[in-house]
This record gives structure tokens, sequence and C-alpha cells, in this order.
């Protein structure tokens, strides 16, 4: 008899975070190239488990999904998933910002959507001896791949006061960036600081004990600050954004997902760029190529309902905002 491994299969283990919004959202894009008389074409560039993926397939029987992701153990995960739709994928290891590359390497010309749910996954949280999570105690590491040099505990260790401070205070948004730099800075002269329970307890120590009452874990953001410098997320996120807008056809949507300020002012900056006039002041004609490239779709940006909260918890903190090309690419 076989046992069970006590492992979930991984539509189980993972809740796309406002899937049916964001179907909605790249629903004209794909019937776009339908009128046009092509297969439509999606890119799911943080693929992760595969969970928008799954249901963009299921609903649409002749779409054509990329999915992009750079942690190899995610990608496994979601080939099993989509496995079903074998001969309607394409998976890279790849990082986002790559993804005019991989088109052309597959052959696509443009892509009629472009998703990305940004930030860390489910995965990388849940897997708890990949060091992303301040509720685990477990390796000190957060690299997405797991191929790259440099890891969190590189960044505890090596780095000085003043660049731990600095990526803190920028990337956490923490006002006790100081304070903490300078905790880790003297508990690393009395030994390594290998594990995440260790660097919490430093964390702890360094801010004043009411600070976790009311403004959550009082890690919380100084290991979204590691995890961002770790993997290079907003450095990569501004090349990103603009190669995934110009990687769409005519009418093709772009929908992201953030889950903080930093990356939503990234994605936003982008969109605003290309969806306004370039015509200078005082033209008394606006010619084709000072017009927009994008149309806004979303006003601003739209937040979770309390149902869809309910219904996944990480959505609590997840900004929507999503374009449609409406001009080719100046």
């Amino acid at each position: 008899m076989e046992q069970d491994s006590g492992v979930k299969p991984t539509s189980e283990r993972h809740v796309p975070v406002l899937l049916e919004r964001c179907i909605a959202l790249l629903e004209p894009g794909i019937l776009a190239a339908r009128a046009a008389g092509r297969t439509p074409v999606v890119v799911d560039s943080t693929l992760g488990m595969g969970g928008h993926s799954e249901a963009l397939l299921s609903r649409y029987e002749d779409l054509h999904l990329v999915g992009i992701d750079r942690d190899t153990q995610a990608l496994a995960l979601a080939g099993e998933r989509l496995a079903p739709f074998d001969g309607r994928t394409d998976l890279v290891h790849a990082v986002y910002d790559e993804i005019e590359d991989v088109l052309d390497d597959l052959g696509i010309e443009s892509a009629d959507g472009v998703l990305m749910d940004l930030g860390v996954s489910s995965l990388q949280l849940d897997e708890r001896e990949r060091g992303f999570a301040y509720s685990f105690d477990a390796p000190l590491d957060m690299r997405m791949n797991g191929e790259d040099a440099v890891s969190a505990r590189d960044v505890v260790e090596t780095y000085s006061f003043e660049d731990l401070a600095r990526i803190i205070r920028r990337y956490g948004e923490e006002r006790f960036a100081a304070r903490i730099a300078r905790a880790i800075v003297a508990r690393r002269e009395t030994g390594p600081i290998s594990r995440t329970g260790e660097l919490v307890e430093v964390i702890r120590d360094a801010v004043p004990a009411a600070y976790g009452k009311t403004g959550g874990h009082p890690a919380k953001r100084t290991f979204q600050a590691l995890r961002i410098e770790v993997n290079e997320e907003l450095t990569v996120l501004e090349r990103a954004v603009p190669a995934s807008l110009g990687a769409l056809s005519l009418g093709g949507r772009f929908v992201a997902m953030s889950y903080h300020s930093l990356e939503d002012a990234i994605v936003k900056r982008e969109i605003v760029r290309l969806s306004v006039s370039t015509a200078p002041k005082g033209m008394p004609v606006e010619l084709e190529e000072h017009k927009p490239e994008l149309a806004r779709v979303t006003r601003g940006t739209e937040k979770p309902t309390e149902d869809e909260i309910a219904e996944n918890s990480r959505a609590a903190s997840a900004r929507l905002r999503a374009a449609e090309r409406i001009r080719a690419r100046r």
C-alpha cells in the first residue's frame, strides 16, 4: 500500500491572489488576439506555483501560456500543475526583466497579456528552509534563485553599518533602521548570524518593546529589505516593467500586483509615463508619434475586497494596476 507523503498537491498549497480580477483585466487582450485571427499569448512573468496560469489555460482553450520564474523549485511544481496543458505552455527559467529575450527565443513576436505578481511567493514563504519568513527558524538565505551567489547571511555578515542602515531604511521603510543595523554589527562580533531566529532576536532587542504591538512583527520590514537586496528586486523591476509593456501587442493588457509602496511606485511611474502625450506645450496639433502608447485601465491602484482577503489573507496588502497598449511602441 502506497503511503501518504504528507505533501499537498500544488493546487491545494497555493490560492492565487485576486484571481478573478486578474483574469477579467487580461481578458480583453485575449479576445483582441482572437479577433485578429491570432493565438492569444499571455506571459505569467512571475509563475510561482502556477495558480493564475492554470486558471487562464482552463478558461481559454486556445491560449498559449509562457511562464517565467527564477526559482527552479517553483518551475518544477508549476510544471506538474500545468502538465495537463502540455503543448500550450512554455515554462522558462529566467528573471522577468528578460521577457523580451524569452519571447524572442520562443519565436513569439509579442504578448497579448503580461501578468506580474510581485514580491515573495507563497512557495518561498511556506518552504521554511528557504529563510524568507521571520516566523520560522531557518538558515538565513532568502535567495529566490538558489544558484545566486549572495544570500541574506552574506548581507548581514559582511555589509557595513552604513550599508545595512541604508537598505533597511530604503527597502524596508524602517524607522529604526540605524538601531537595527548597529545591533547587527555588534552581534556579529560575537559570532555568526546564520539563522533567521538569531536575526529576529537581534531585531527584537534593538527596537522599543511596544513597536511590535503597533507596527506588526518587529522583523517584518528588515526581512523585506534583506530579501529585496539579495534578489535585487527593485533594480530588476525597473527594467522589467518597461520591457513587459514594450512586449505587448496592440490591445494587449499589462496587469501588476504590488505588495508595498516601493514596487507600486515603479509600476505607476512607467504606466503614467507611457499613458500621457509627449507633445510639446503649445503645439496646436498632436502628432501621431506624440500620442500615448498606453491607456490606464485601473484608476490608481485597486485594492482587494473583504471577500478577496477572506479567501486569501495574502491579498490584504495587494495593490493592482493595469494598462492596455493602444499605440505601437515609440
